[in-house]
């Protein structure tokens, strides 16, 4: 029988391939869980390390006969008698061994007696100790920078010896500020070395490194932290090893127990801030005994741990995510291009034109239209009487409150949401940037804020001054104007045209003040009762304020004192279409917000500060993945709307929201529908234990409108999309992975001979109808998605565990990669991290769920590699077109958009960037 009929040959292998009985007992101890990987790697040797052995079986017992080296046969009949030569001399050396060590034959008279059974069992377990310590040494021999990428970093993830001199004057001047009489305690040594978040974790290295120097010691002198310093930072992976298993190996003696690993495993815990596992300690530990002690004698040794460490990569594949690919990245560099500084140039040109023409032709008709009719303004004042007295501060004022008068007209286009949202839908979305609405609503406020700057200084400094101190003569050629009396300065300023003028600076001054990303997010820290000036609140009520701007504005058009034809006063001209379509906007958003009233099915208050609303979908409510829908609730105002990424897919018979509490409003809502005080109009939890069986007696009324067009509702145009969500940024994305593999459910259903297994019901995961009525299948073409998700609390994989887990289930095909990144654990590599790494992979591998989001899809620790992430899907799409959308704060917009850019200039794959902010 040979080694190599054991086990399985998928890449997928799980505990569930082994051949029953292949999970325990001493016949297989050469790898515990990882046994298929031992046999694959062998596998890859072309069967140079192969050794046979032959057993005669019987119905009560298992009789040894003989083990003996196996040569390759294609090797034999080429090289002859050197393919006994290399690693199978050492297979014949061990073959000798197991010879030695299990040569027994059983009586042809009689069967073995109970101790000699003992004995064979012991023999058995020695040997496949010596063929696990026999493979630990192949592993280790065949490269030395395989050992590096076992990690085990204490200091940085690049500390050369330079660095390391760099850093260690750093902790030397920590040393001399925390120190006393000149002893550094044991407390302060994290903080000292650079870990001030891992105290507990540095105190285990301190412990480690003075019971080396057996020493029982709280203190230590600059010269004892400087041996220290230079044993955790030395690059040797040996050296780094050590230290790791001396911190496991508590008692000194050489072996690290059980107990030893959970109280390391709880140590990592505590330094990456991951309380659930803390909890699971001992299940985890007993896990890694499982797979290096499968014989359970109860330790294990060095060589057992580094094996767990080098064989890294191994595990990471064993145990790799369910929905990635199984034929993994291309390698297709040739998309990857060397261009020349001419090309390259061109190539800039040609991207920064594809990038931005459609902003560009808006800008530029923009500005060419306010510069049209200032000069037109400018030079028509020019030509009057009023010049010879007011000359060119005049034609300015006038220039500037034409462009005034375009400029108030567009700042309601961009902000008609039902009006973008339909545009989206047509070719018009081919020419015009949607997605820049808002920057361009900033944009022409501050045209508006220049032109108030222009006509209202040069009224109020130079027009008025000039015309009360200009003379009879000059007075008289724009006398009719005033009646023939010649106004003071205070009744210029107290007329209908100077108060309404300064009464619209005034409120518009207070609308871009506390409209500012400073006063609105609550950047500015004011004593109370100002602090109320600062928040959405207040920047929404002021916003409001425009309302009067408007009315002002019309009335202020309508008294100009150097025109007196009503067709000139052209104010109402500019703002009344504009106007008319904003207040038909806002009409059709009431009335469609009564109309869209629902009704409350499902609430979860979930981990981070966010809780779920799960509703009925109202008749006719139709919407595309990625937009989003306004709430309003009456018992907390009945002025505010608050936007929110649908998270449901267009085929739910449902709608969904994910709401995390930021704000006032938020807040409040999460009490109204969470908190239980015996009030008739607060729902108690109790109420939503079950789905569809809500006591709807006494619930707060809650108001619907949309939905509202997102960049992301523009994945449809793309064939492959990156979708990078952070925090509660990836809610607009959720729906559209759902959507994803809703449409592919019916042709999946179709196609597998195996029923696909369903995911756990969950807050997050409700039962969906994704086919039409008629029961045809939509006629959708394919998409992949690659979809990362980075957060900062484990607790957030919470909201969307259902999610993943049916998109795991359901994505047989590999149409969706799924990357979790969680930035609070320290990245793989470190020592702080490196024992959950481990932990992570077996519990993946046995049993198939992920220790820290609990689901299938295994969790990657610290920050995405982007520029690693851009490399890897040009390679595995060249010559295509990726839709990249975003959704979080601005500051990693910024890197991804700059990738993009780059990419496209270097790789035959275009990058298109869409940004969305919460």
């Amino acid at each position: 029988m040979r080694s190599s009929s054991f086990g399985s040959s998928s890449k997928r292998s799980s505990y569930s391939h082994l051949p029953e009985g292949s999970r325990e007992g001493p016949e297989y101890g050469v790898g515990g869980a990882m046994l298929p990987v031992f046999l694959n790697d062998l596998r890859r040797n072309n069967g140079d390390d192969f050794v046979e052995v032959t057993l005669e079986l019987d119905d009560n017992s298992i009789l040894f006969c003989s083990v003996a080296p196996t040569s390759n046969p294609a090797t034999s009949s080429a090289a002859g008698e050197e393919s006994v030569s290399g690693f199978l001399k050492r297979s014949s050396s061990a073959a000798s061994k197991l010879r030695r060590k299990l040569s027994w034959r059983r009586s042809a008279s009689s069967r073995a007696s109970a101790s000699d059974v003992e004995e064979q069992h012991e023999a058995a377990v020695t040997s496949a100790r010596e063929l696990m310590k026999m493979k630990a040494k192949l592993v280790r021999n065949k490269s030395s920078a395989q050992r590096a990428l076992g990690g085990l970093r204490f200091i940085s993830k690049n500390t050369g010896e330079s660095d390391s001199n760099v850093l260690w004057k750093q902790v030397e001047a920590r040393f001399d500020d925390m120190a006393k009489d000149g002893l550094l305690s044991r407390e302060d040594f994290g903080e000292c070395i650079g870990m001030p978040e891992s105290k507990e974790f540095a105190v285990a290295v301190f412990d480690a490194l003075a019971r080396r120097r057996r020493q029982k010691t709280a203190r230590i002198t600059k010269a004892e932290l400087h041996e220290y310093w230079l044993q955790i930072s030395d690059q040797s992976f040996d050296a780094r090893l050590q230290i790791f298993f001396d911190m496991a190996d508590s008692n000194g003696d050489g072996r690290i127990t059980r107990d030893e690993v959970q109280e390391l495993i709880m140590l990592s815990a505590s330094a990456n801030k991951l309380s659930n596992l803390k909890e699971r300690a001992e299940e985890y530990a007993s896990l890694i005994m499982e797979e290096l002690d499968p014989d359970n004698i109860g330790y294990i040794e060095l060589w057992q741990l580094e094996t767990l460490l080098l064989q890294r990569d191994s595990y990471m594949n064993y145990s790799r995510p369910i929905s990635t690919t199984s034929a993994g990245w291309s390698q297709n560099l040739s998309a990857l291009k060397a261009k020349s500084i001419v090309n390259k140039i061109g190539s800039t040109l040609k991207c920064l034109l594809l990038d931005n023409w459609q902003r560009g032709w808006i800008l530029m008709l923009w500005i060419i239209a306010m510069a049209g009719l200032f000069t037109w303004k400018f030079l028509q004042y020019r030509q009057k009487a009023a010049f010879q007295i007011m000359g060119y501060c005049l034609t300015t004022a006038k220039g500037a409150a034409e462009t005034l008068k375009l400029n108030m007209a567009l700042v309601l286009l961009p902000v008609c949401r039902n009006i973008l949202t339909w545009l989206r839908s047509t070719r018009a979305r081919l020419f015009i940037p949607f997605d820049d609405n808002i920057n361009f609503h900033k944009m022409i406020a501050c045209g508006i804020a220049v032109g108030i700057i222009l006509h209202a200084g040069n009224h109020i400094l130079c027009d008025f001054p000039r015309v009360i101190h200009s003379s009879p003569e000059k007075f008289a050629l724009i006398a009719t104007d005033f009646n023939n009396v010649k106004p003071t300065y205070a009744s210029l300023l107290t007329g209908v045209e100077g108060s309404t003028g300064i009464s619209m600076v005034v409120l518009m001054t207070i609308a871009f003040t506390l409209a500012t990303r400073s006063f609105r997010k609550n950047g500015v820290k004011l004593p109370p009762p100002f602090n109320k000036l600062t928040g959405f609140n207040a920047f929404w009520y002021s916003h409001h304020l425009l309302v009067v701007v408007y009315i002002l504005l019309l009335i202020h058009g309508t008294s100009l004192f150097l025109v007196h034809k009503w067709y000139q006063k052209t104010t109402w001209m500019y703002i009344s279409v504009p106007l008319f379509l904003y207040v038909a906007e806002r009409s059709l958003r009431r009335c469609r917000s009564e109309h869209y009233a629902v009704k409350i099915l499902k609430v979860s208050v979930l981990p981070g500060g966010v809780f779920s609303l799960i509703m009925a979908k109202p008749n006719g409510f139709k919407y595309k993945s990625g937009q989003y829908i306004f709430l309003q609730c009456p018992k907390i105002s009945t002025f505010e709307w608050h936007p929110f990424s649908l998270t449901s897919a267009p085929g739910d018979n449902y709608l969904s929201v994910h709401i995390r509490t930021v704000g006032d409003w938020t807040r409040e809502l999460k009490r109204v529908f969470t908190e239980d005080n015996s009030s008739a109009c607060v729902i108690g939890r109790a109420k939503f234990g079950a789905l569809g069986n809500v006591d709807q007696t006494g619930l707060p009324k809650l108001l619907v409108d949309g939905p509202y067009g997102a960049p992301a509702q523009d994945y449809q145009n793309y064939d492959v999309l990156l979708l990078v969500g952070l925090g509660i940024g990836a809610t607009p994305f959720i729906s559209i992975l759902k959507d994803l593999i809703n449409i592919t459910k019916p042709e999946d259903q179709v196609d597998s001979t195996t029923e696909a297994s369903k995911s756990d019901d969950s807050s997050t995961s409700f039962g969906s109808s994704s086919i039409a009525s008629n029961g045809k299948k939509k006629s959708e073409r394919r998409r992949s998605a690659h979809f990362y998700w980075v957060t900062r609390e484990h607790g957030s994989f919470e909201w969307f565990k259902g999610v993943m887990n049916e998109v795991a289930e359901m994505d047989h095909k590999g149409q969706i990669e799924m990357h979790n990144y969680l930035t609070s654990v320290y990245e793989e590599g470190d020592a702080r991290s490196t024992l959950i790494t481990m932990v992570q992979a077996l519990n993946h591998a046995k049993n198939g769920v992920d220790i820290l989001s609990g689901t299938r899809v295994r969790t990657h620790f610290a920050r995405p590699d982007w520029r690693e992430v851009f490399n890897k899907i040009a390679s595995k799409h060249p010559f295509s077109t990726i839709g990249v959308f975003y959704c979080g704060m601005p500051i990693l917009a910024k890197e991804l958009k700059k990738l993009s850019k780059e990419m496209t200039y270097r790789t035959s794959t275009r990058f298109e960037f869409h940004k969305e902010y919460f």
